[in-house]
This record gives structure tokens, C-alpha cells and sequence, in this order.
């Protein structure tokens, strides 16, 4: 059931009062954050953004002819070797605001066009984001909420989303906990990572979009393949198709370079092949899978 602005808004301030002893992502460090302690996400009890602009280089249904109306947070509660935004999610980049000036942000993506509200690495903010986006609907924000996230979500958070978020926007980034654990900085990833995109699934269902082809709801798995079959790509794929859906949409990313600390890695310091690439297609098909994108020089649909 769709949630009205006010229990959002209620929702994002129990929220906060928990960041005294702070769980809400897997790490579970009980951080006092309110009393001034960083989490393992680096962060304080309060709003750090990156960035706010429309963005047209995400999947099409969600940037279509407006671009999609992306805020980065920054910080974050992965420690990802080879993070491509590691200046934003790794050094912390960006700028503290009120949850007021979040409200004024949304309204003006809004404003600019764009397609929908795109919060991108937003667990550890989550408190702030819910307040400033039900003060938002207040003031008649429309669009389609999207939660662009790591994979990395614990269930019972993302329970309270339940009628807050349109579209999950979903890594699953790797089919193994101990490749996880070096790569990423997390421990028992697999497990969670398919707990939570089947909490999405069940929230939002497939992707749906409306007559101009803009997605409206649903869930949208990322997965980036990484040199090496780090990623564990055919793994992730048969269990998505055998325990989720064989009609789920998936965003299969060819982009990934060596990045940040991923050059010291003899395993990752190197782009990814074309037939290393062509391996993850065909692991697709092999599971069943049928609906999503390829990414190549520019997103084709499947």
C-alpha cells in the first residue's frame, strides 16, 4: 500500500533516532552516529551529497528524453577495490545539507523534467532521504522513486520501504562470500544480496513501464561483469531465473576498468575481454533469462 508523505516522514525520523547505536545496513557497527561517531559508511548522523543532476546514462527506462533526476550521496558501506565513483563513496566528496534543502533539490529535478528521483548509494542516508522526500510529496512531487543501491540491504529495512519505493535499482555483484569479502569489504554478501532482490521483488514485482516506455515499477538487477569471472555471473543468473523470476530485467554493465585500488590488483588491474564479456551474455540466455539491457558502446535492449 502506497505510504502517505507523513508516514514517510515518520518513518525516516525513527530512523534517525536509531543512528544512537546504528544498523541500518549488514555491517551492523552500532555506531553512536548522533553523538558524533562515524559508521563503517564514514558517516555522521547527518545529509552528505555528492551531486544532484539529471542523468541520461542510466538504463532507458529510467532516463528516457528527460534524464533521470540522480542525487549521490556520499560515503558508503562497501569498500569496493575498484569503486569507479571512489572519490564520492570512498574520500566522501561532497557537501552537507538539510533534509529542507533535500525537499528544494527534489522539486527542482522535478522541475527540470526529469523522468524520476534517482537515490544513488543511499542506505547509510536513508533517515534523511525519507524525510526530505516525504516533505517533497508534500509540496507535489509525482515521479517514480528509484533506489539505486549495492545489493548489500538488510531485509527488515527495506520491509519499511514497502509503498515508498517504485523501482529497485539493484547491483548483485558477486556469486561468492570470500570474493566478496576481498573485494568489496563485506562478509556473508551472496546470502544477503539475494534475501534483499527478493524482498524488492516482492515489494515492486517485475519492471513495468507506461506508454513511453518509462519505467514506473519494478526491480532492475545490475551486475557488472569483472576480469576473471570475479563476479560469479552464471551463478547469479541460474538463481535468479530458478528463485526470482525468469522474466526479471537485467542490466548486464560491460563498463568496468581498474579503478581506485583495483590497479594493485594483478586479478583486476586490467579491463574486462570481449570474450570474458560474451561468457556473461551466454550465461544469461543459459539460465533463461529473457528481459534486460546490454551495455555496450550504448544500452540495447535484449
Amino acid at each position: 500500500m502506497k505510504k502517505s508523505p507523513e508516514k514517510i516522514i515518520e518513518i525516516g525520523e525513527k530512523l534517525y533516532e536509531s543512528l544512537s547505536e546504528c544498523h541500518l545496513c549488514p555491517m551492523d557497527c552500532g555506531a553512536d552516529r548522533i553523538g558524533g561517531e562515524l559508521g563503517n559508511c564514514n558517516s555522521p548522523a547527518e545529509l552528505k551529497i555528492a551531486s544532484y543532476n539529471l542523468h541520461f546514462g542510466e538504463e532507458p527506462p529510467l532516463s528516457g528524453g528527460g534524464g533521470s533526476g540522480t542525487i549521490f550521496l556520499s560515503n558508503c558501506s562497501l569498500f569496493c577495490k575498484y569503486c569507479q565513483n571512489y572519490p564520492i563513496s570512498q574520500f566522501g566528496t561532497g557537501r552537507t545539507v538539510d533534509t529542507e534543502r533535500l525537499k528544494e533539490m527534489i522539486l527542482e529535478l522535478q522541475k527540470r523534467g526529469a523522468e524520476n528521483i534517482n537515490f544513488v548509494t543511499p542506505d547509510h542516508m536513508l533517515p534523511f532521504i525519507l524525510i526530505g522526500l516525504g516533505l517533497a510529496k508534500k509540496e507535489g512531487m509525482n515521479l517514480p522513486v528509484v533506489y539505486n543501491c549495492s545489493g548489500y540491504q538488510k531485509v527488515e529495512i527495506l520491509r519499511l520501504l514497502d509503498g515508498i519505493i517504485n523501482i529497485y535499482l539493484v547491483d548483485m555483484r558477486y556469486n561468492d562470500d570470500k570474493t566478496a569479502s576481498v573485494y568489496s569489504g563485506c562478509e556473508n554478501y551472496s546470502s544477503i544480496s539475494r534475501t534483499a532482490v527478493g524482498e524488492m521483488f516482492r515489494q515492486v514485482g517485475n519492471l513495468k513501464v507506461n506508454d513511453n516506455r518509462l519505467g514506473e515499477s519494478g526491480v532492475i538487477v545490475r551486475h557488472l561483469v569483472l576480469p576473471n569471472n570475479i563476479s560469479g555471473s552464471a551463478g547469479i543468473f541460474k538463481y535468479l531465473a530458478e528463485e526470482i523470476s525468469e522474466d526479471i530485467y537485467i542490466s548486464l554493465m560491460s563498463q568496468y576498468f581498474p579503478a581506485y585500488r583495483a590497479v594493485e590488483d594483478e586479478t583486476i588491474n586490467r579491463p574486462i575481454t570481449s570474450a570474458e564479456y560474451q561468457r556473461a551474455v551466454d550465461a544469461f540466455y543459459a539460465a533463461g533469462l529473457k528481459n534486460g539491457y546490454i551495455q555496450d558502446v550504448q544500452y540495447e535492449t535484449i
